[in-house]
């Protein structure tokens, strides 16, 4: 069998980064059912095909030097999932990124141990701020939001900003390439 490699993902796509984790850990925290390894390629495909699969990475290299655990798939597109529970049960941060470059729609939420960090949410199409918890970090700003929201704040975002916060928090996941570090995991939502 050939060596496996890694694929980016990303456009039209919701994840999760969760640090330190086990992809078994990941996949039970979610509720998933493991369906077992697969090829990235094939996994990736699957959990952007389908609206009751995701992939899970084993552990990749991030930012902080902290290895991270992505979870991807449209099951976690709408409403997404409640990264503040998720980050209580396994003790540990976990983010959440989504993006549809259709509507425009771009967010990201950041919780460790059970409380949340920060959370943005923006629809493009509307140009509606949909959530704002929390002062926006030096990736955000980067990125063009402002220090604060208030009335005169003029907010723009696009996908590359989704996946420039993704990078400086844990991972841009379209920037997986080389010799996969292990398989994939499927999980089926019930």
């Amino acid at each position: 069998m050939e060596t496996d490699v890694m694929a980016g993902f990303g456009g039209k796509q919701a994840w999760l980064a969760v640090a330190g984790a086990a992809p078994e850990a990941v996949l039970t925290a979610l509720g998933l059912r493991d369906l077992g390894p697969v090829r990235w390629r094939d996994g990736l495909d699957l959990a952007h095909l389908t609206g009751d699969r995701v992939a899970v990475t084993p552990p990749l290299p991030g930012a902080r030097g902290t290895s991270w655990v992505l979870a991807a798939g449209h099951w976690l597109m709408s409403p997404g999932p409640d990264v503040v529970a998720l980050s209580a049960t396994l003790d540990t941060e976990v983010q959440y990124f989504a993006t549809h470059r259709v509507t425009e729609l771009h967010r990201w939420q950041r919780a460790v141990k059970g409380d949340l960090v920060r959370a943005f949410g923006y629809v493009g199409q509307t140009g509606e701020v949909t959530s704002w918890f929390g002062e926006p970090g030096p990736a955000e700003r980067e990125a063009g939001l402002p220090g604060t929201l208030d009335e005169e704040a003029t907010v723009l975002v696009a996908e590359r900003d989704v996946f420039r916060v993704a990078g400086a928090w844990s991972v841009d996941p379209t920037t997986l390439t080389g010799p996969a570090p292990g398989p994939l995991r499927i999980g089926a939502a019930d």
